[in-house]
C-alpha cells in the first residue's frame, strides 16, 4: 500500500487549521513536513504557532521543520525551499494552503485587503510552486511521485459566486487557475497539480472569526486531510488537472461514515463553503 513515509512535505500555512491537519496526516505515515508560517509568537485569537505546530506534527509520527516565511516575499520564499532541501535532502510535495480571506463587497474591501488576498492566494501560490520546481523536477526523475496541491475550488464563472465578495472570489480562482495551468505545463515531467476543496464550511479558528458562523455547523479539518492523503498518494502522472471536492473523493475511495467529521454527531445540516455548485 502506498504511503508517504519517508517524503517530504513543504506545507504553507501549516501552523493550524486544515494545514496542520493535513500535516498531521502525512506525520502518521512517517512524513518529513516542513512548516511555512508567519506565526511565531501566540496570538490570542488565533491559536497556534509555527513551534506548536511542529510539536503535534513530531507527536503524530513525522519529522518536522518549522521556517518563518511569509510566503508573498519571494527571498523568503527561497530561503524556506533551501532549508527543506538542506534537512531532509529534496521535496516531494507542496501543498498551497495558506490563503487571506474577506468576504467584502467592493465599496468595503480596502485596497490593502485586496493587495494581501492576491498576494497570498495568488502570488504566494504561483512563487511557492515555481521556488519548489527544480526540487519536484528532480522527485518525478528519482520516481519519488511528486504533488502539487491547491487548496483552492473548481472554476465555476457564474456571477453568484462573484458577486457578494468579487475580490476574494478572483484571489481563490487565481490559485485554481494556477492548477490549471500549471497541471499542463508540469505534465510532461511527472508531476501532479490538483485542487482540494471541502463541501461544507470547516471549523478552523480563521472561520470562527467570521460574524455569524456557527462552528457546530461545520465539519472538522480532518476530513480535507484525509481527502488529501488520497490525492498525495495516487498516481502523478495518472491524477493531474483534477479539481475535487473532499467527500466525494472519500466517497469514491469507500468512505460511508462522514458522521466522524461532524463537529456535531448526527448532524446533516451543514453550512455550505463557497464555488461548490
Amino acid at each position: 500500500m502506498t504511503t508517504l513515509q519517508g517524503k517530504t512535505l513543504v506545507i504553507t500555512g501549516a501552523s493550524r487549521g486544515i494545514g496542520l491537519a493535513i500535516a498531521k496526516r502525512a506525520a502518521a505515515d512517517g512524513a518529513n513536513i516542513v512548516i511555512l508560517a508567519k506565526t511565531s509568537e501566540p496570538n490570542p485569537k488565533l491559536p497556534g504557532t509555527l513551534s506548536s505546530a511542529a510539536a503535534e506534527i513530531e507527536a503524530a509520527g513525522g519529522q518536522a521543520l518549522p521556517v518563518q516565511t511569509d510566503i508573498r516575499d519571494e527571498a523568503q520564499v527561497a530561503r524556506a525551499m533551501a532549508a527543506a532541501v538542506e534537512r531532509f535532502g529534496g521535496i516531494d510535495i507542496l501543498i498551497n494552503n495558506a490563503s487571506a480571506i474577506s468576504l467584502t463587497p467592493t465599496a468595503m474591501t480596502p485596497m490593502k485587503r485586496f493587495d494581501l488576498m492576491f498576494g497570498v492566494n495568488v502570488r504566494g501560490t504561483y512563487c511557492c510552486t515555481q521556488a519548489a520546481l527544480p526540487e519536484l523536477l528532480k522527485s518525478a526523475k528519482a520516481g519519488r511521485n511528486p504533488h502539487v496541491l491547491n487548496m483552492s475550488p473548481p472554476l465555476s464563472m457564474k456571477e453568484h459566486w462573484f458577486r457578494p465578495h468579487v475580490a476574494y472570489s478572483m484571489a481563490k480562482y487565481g490559485m485554481s487557475e494556477c492548477t490549471l495551468g500549471h497541471a499542463g505545463e508540469f505534465r510532461p515531467h511527472g508531476i501532479a497539480v490538483n485542487s482540494l476543496w471541502p463541501r461544507t464550511a470547516i471549523a478552523t479558528a480563521a472561520m470562527q472569526m467570521i460574524p455569524g458562523v456557527d462552528l457546530a455547523l461545520c465539519r472538522k479539518p480532518e476530513i480535507l486531510a484525509d481527502a488529501a492523503w488520497l490525492i498525495l498518494t495516487s498516481d502523478a502522472r495518472a491524477n493531474t488537472g483534477q479539481f475535487y471536492i473532499d467527500d466525494e473523493l472519500l466517497a469514491q475511495h469507500g468512505v460511508t461514515d462522514f458522521d466522524r467529521y461532524a463537529m456535531t454527531p448526527g448532524n446533516t445540516n451543514f453550512i455550505p463553503d463557497f464555488f461548490v455548485d
